[in-house]
C-alpha cells in the first residue's frame, strides 16, 4: 500500500470511536505479530504480519512503517506478498531482519500448504523493496526423526563469525521447544539440536515467537505459548549449546498481548513491541474494517533478582498534550472520587500508599456509571487488576477480571502507569507487572476517570493525567 493508499484508509476509518489514536496500527484491515524489527541509519523499521484484503487472519503478508522516534510512524509499501508456485505461496509469516555486513536481510516463515520453511530476502535500497532469495527456501523442513508440531518464526542474530537461528516448534512428549541452527552465510543452515524444551504440563506443546538474546550477564528466552496464548520469558545461562534457565516468568499478565519481538538500538538498549490482539467478534471486526494494534514499545532490563523489568519507552513522553496534576488526597474506604477531567485518550501515572486495601482508577466511565473499567490493585491479595466486567454494554465483548501477582515491599509505594488509548489499555505497575486489555464501550460519553478505594483508607501521594496526541493528523481526538 503506497503512502497516499495508506492516507486514504486511514482518514476514512478515522471516525471510528474505538481505534486508537497513539497506537500504531495497519491504515485498515487485519494485523498480528510484529516482524522484522531493526534499527537501520537511524531509523526504527517495523514490519508486522498483514492481511491488506481484509480485517481477518489470513493471506498474510508483512506490511512495513518506520518511525523517526519510536512514537510516530509512516506507512511504507507492503515489503512482502506472497510468490504463487512458490515456498510461500500460502503466506509469508513471522521472522526477523539483520544487518548482514551492510545489506538488510528478512528471514521468515515461508508456507506452502501444510509445510512450513525458512525464507530470506533482501534490500538494495533502503529497506524500501526487497528480493526474494532464489535459494528459498534455505531450510525447507523441520530435522528428521523429530515428531515437530509446528516449525517457524525464525530468529536470528551474528555470534563471531557465524549466525545463529531459532525456530519455534514442540516436540511430542516434550513440550515447547526451540531448535538451534548455525550457519557461516545465513543460507547454508546445520541443526544443532534444542537450545531448551519446555515441560507440556507447565508450559504448552508448541511454542512460536521465540527471542533469544543477552540481557546484562545473562541470556532471555522468550516465547509465545500456543496453548494459554500468553507469553513467558526464561533468563539463565548459555553454555554448549543449551539454555539453562534461572528464573521465569510471564510477560504480560493480559489476555491480548501476544507474540512480542525484540530488537536492539544503537543505545543498546532491548526494545519489544507485542500484537494486541482484539477482544470482540469477527463480525464487529468486519464492520470496523480494522483488526490488531501493536504495542507501545518496551523497554527490557533485568532486576537483581533476574526477574525481567517491562516499562514504556521514554520517547512516548513526546506524544504528551495537556496535563493535569493533583497530589495529596485521602480516600476512605467506600470513595469514589470524580476528577475534573475526562477522555479515553490518555496517559495516567499514580502513586498511592496502600495497606491490604483495594484502590486505582476507573476509566471509561459513563455519568450513571454504567460502563466503566476498574483498573487497580488489591492490597489483601497483592494482585493488580483491570477489572472489565462494566466495560462495556455490548453483549459481545466479554466481561471479566484480568490480574496479575504484585507483591509490594514493606514500605514501597503502589505506582501504576497506565496507557488508555479508546479500545487499548496497557498497565505498567511498578516495573514489575504489565497488563493488557481491550474495552469498548459503547456509549459515546463514557469519558469519565475517578479514583476509587474501598476495603480500608488509602493515600493518593500523586496523580498526573495528560491528554495524549492523536499520531495521525487527521484523527479527531473527540468522539
Amino acid at each position: 500500500m503506497s503512502g497516499w493508499e495508506g492516507a486514504t484508509a486511514r482518514q476514512r476509518l478515522a471516525t471510528d470511536p474505538l481505534r486508537p489514536l497513539y497506537h500504531f496500527l495497519p491504515p485498515a484491515n487485519w494485523m498480528n505479530d510484529p516482524c522484522g524489527l531493526i534499527q537501520w541509519r537511524g531509523k526504527y523499521h517495523l514490519f508486522y504480519q498483514h492481511n491488506p484484503n481484509a480485517p481477518s487472519w489470513g493471506n498474510i503478508h508483512w506490511g512495513h512503517a518506520v518511525s523517526d522516534d519510536l512514537a510516530h510512524w509512516r506507512d511504507q509499501p507492503i515489503a512482502l506478498a506472497p510468490t504463487p508456485g512458490s515456498s510461500d505461496q500460502d503466506g509469508c509469516w513471522t521472522g526477523c531482519a539483520v544487518d548482514d555486513n551492510g545489506t538488510p536481510t528478512l528471514t521468515y516463515t515461508g508456507r506452502r500448504g501444510t509445510q512450513e520453511n525458512v525464507c530470506l530476502a533482501t534490500s538494495s535500497d533502503n529497506l524500501l523493496t526487497w528480493k526474494k532469495n532464489v535459494h528459498n527456501p534455505v531450510i525447507s523442513a523441520p530435522p528428521p526423526g523429530l515428531d515437530t508440531s509446528g516449525f517457524r518464526d525464525p530468529y536470528v542474530w551474528r555470534e563471531h563469525d557465524r549466525w545463529y537461528m531459532i525456530i519455534g516448534s514442540g516436540i511430542a512428549d516434550a513440550g515447547g521447544t526451540v531448535l538451534l541452527y548455525q550457519s557461516p552465510n545465513l543460507c547454508d543452515w546445520e541443526y544443532i539440536g534444542p537450545l531448551f524444551s519446555g515441560d507440556t504440563a507447565q508450559h504448552s506443546e508448541m511454542w512460536e515467537c521465540p527471542n533469544f538474546f543477552r540481557l546484562g550477564d545473562k541470556h532471555v528466552l522468550i516465547v509465545s505459548l500456543w496453548r494459554g496464548r500468553y507469553v513467558s520469558y526464561f533468563v539463565g545461562t548459555r553454555a554448549d549449546h543449551k539454555f539453562t534457565p534461572q528464573q521465569q516468568g510471564v510477560i504480560d499478565y493480559g489476555d491480548r498481548f501476544f507474540a512480542p519481538q525484540v530488537m536492539v538500538d544503537d543505545r543498546q538498549r532491548r526494545l519489544m513491541f507485542g500484537w494486541i490482539w482484539e477482544g470482540r467478534s469477527m463480525q464487529a471486526q468486519r464492520a470496523a474494517g480494522w483488526a490488531g494494534v501493536g504495542s507501545l514499545p518496551r523497554v527490557l532490563t533485568l532486576a537483581p533478582d533476574n526477574t525481567l523489568v517491562t516499562e514504556p519507552a521514554p520517547e512516548l513522553t513526546a506524544l504528551r498534550g495537556a496535563r493535569i496534576h493533583f497530589y495529596d488526597i485521602s480516600l476512605d474506604e467506600t470513595a469514589s472520587f470524580g476528577l475534573p477531567v475526562e477522555g479515553d485518550c490518555v496517559e495516567i501515572q499514580a502513586e498511592f500508599e496502600v495497606t491490604t486495601s483495594t484502590c486505582g482508577l476507573k476509566l471509561c466511565c459513563s455519568p450513571d456509571d454504567r460502563e466503566q473499567t476498574r483498573v487497580g490493585y488489591d492490597g489483601a491479595a497483592a494482585r493488580v487488576f483491570v477489572d472489565r466486567q462494566r466495560a462495556s454494554l455490548s453483549p459481545e465483548v466479554k466481561r471479566d477480571v484480568q490480574q496479575g501477582p504484585l507483591q509490594l515491599a514493606t514500605g514501597e509505594t503502589l505506582k501504576l502507569h497506565i496507557f488508555l488509548d479508546r479500545s487499548v489499555v496497557e498497565l505498567f505497575a511498578n516495573g514489575r507487572c504489565c497488563l493488557t486489555s481491550r474495552i469498548y464501550p459503547t456509549r459515546r460519553d463514557s469519558q469519565g476517570i475517578k479514583l476509587f478505594a474501598h476495603g480500608g483508607g488509602v493515600r493518593l501521594l500523586s496523580l498526573d493525567v495528560w491528554q495524549m496526541k492523536p499520531v495521525w493528523p487527521y484523527y479527531k481526538r473527540k468522539r
